[in-house]
């Protein structure tokens, strides 16, 4: 490895990146805002306070969709001034590891090497590692030994269920259901039921703070336009509504991990069995989804402390420790440079 390394998660909603040099976790919203489609205004967390609240001439956007790039050109923007931020400046040559989805195509994946090649950052060598093998390393699991595991990653914009084992990845499928498609449940539910119309960020607090609300017996508090006078107004929503607004999308994560639970080899379902579901990703955290997948499944569900970050500390694991160095990969065709 050269001097440095730095592990990236492209998140379609954050950006994680280990950074070997001080042992730190860097993580931004992963978003671009640019004015007069040519002018670079702000990135990161900065481009997210504008969403929904920009004029016409500055257009905030997130680089990434559905777990894969959609704007390289936006991409390679963000990724080289996060790692000049990280790097103070002084942007020097480092060694890459970045996480890919499995179930993508492979013009997908090589998106995620070109990121990196053509960012701009001095890259030494460029690695990947699949997302859910670097999501059980971040969940503490020795995932190089031959029990089956189940990971169950709830992101932003997808889910991505995986069966691993023996240092690879025997079952792996993606649906395009996450955080997002419940933020979507929750604005429906609010404007059908009380004709009130409430932006993207308003329904993720809601989503994110619904475990407290129910908790303490409290309804949710929502501002936004009211349809029918057009007025901007503040309403009281039962927090049973938002609950039961989401139980369609929890049921197609649901519904996948049946899928492949029944497409697993018999000796891999026994460990499974035994060991259960390893839930993690941002919206995994989400009101009743733990519960309902137990409920669902029969299986036991286990939440990482920290689910959130698993994958960009799997990655870091990689980076640091030999025992995992060959779970990195070149993609085939690709020069390790």
């Amino acid at each position: 490895m050269a001097n440095n390394a730095f592990g990236i998660d492209i998140g379609t909603s954050n950006i994680r990146i280990y950074n070997q040099s001080d042992n730190s976790i860097f993580m931004e919203k992963n978003m671009i805002a640019i004015e007069n489609k040519n002018t670079l205004l702000a990135y990161g967390d900065s481009a997210y306070d504008m969403y929904e609240k920009a004029p016409a001439n500055i257009v905030a956007s997130f680089p990434v969709v559905n777990g894969v790039i959609a704007d390289i050109n936006n991409m390679e923007t963000l990724i080289k001034y996060f790692i000049g931020d990280l790097s103070k400046g002084g942007i020097k040559p480092a060694d890459y590891i970045i996480a890919v989805p499995t179930d993508v195509t492979e013009v997908e994946k090589r998106a995620f090497y070109d990121l990196i090649q053509d960012a701009g950052i001095k890259a030494h060598k460029i690695h990947v590692v699949e997302k859910a093998v670097a999501d059980g390393l971040g969940l503490g699991i020795d995932v190089k030994n031959s029990q089956g595991v189940m990971v169950v990653n709830v992101g932003y914009s997808t889910t991505e269920v995986s069966i691993l084992s023996l240092g690879g990845i025997v079952l792996s499928r993606l649906i395009k259901v996450g955080g997002k498609a419940f933020d979507e449940d929750i604005r429906n539910a609010v404007r059908k039921e009380f004709n009130l119309f409430i932006g993207e960020k308003s329904a993720e607090r809601i989503k994110n703070n619904l475990r407290k609300l129910v908790e303490g017996g409290q309804n949710a508090v929502c501002y936004g336009r009211d349809i029918v006078t057009g007025l901007p107004i503040e309403k009281q929503i039962p927090t049973p509504i938002l609950d039961m607004s989401m139980r369609d999308s929890f049921a197609s994560i649901i519904d996948c991990i049946k899928l492949i639970l029944e497409r697993t080899p018999p000796e891999l379902g026994a460990d499974i069995y035994r060991h259960g579901i390893y839930l993690t990703g941002g919206a995994s955290q989400v009101y009743n989804l733990a519960e309902l997948i137990e409920k669902g499944t029969g299986l036991k569900v286990n939440q990482g402390e920290d689910p959130i970050d698993s994958v960009v500390l799997g990655l870091a694991k990689v980076i640091n420790e030999d025992k995992y160095r060959k779970l990195a990969y070149v993609i085939e065709g690709m020069s390790p440079r």
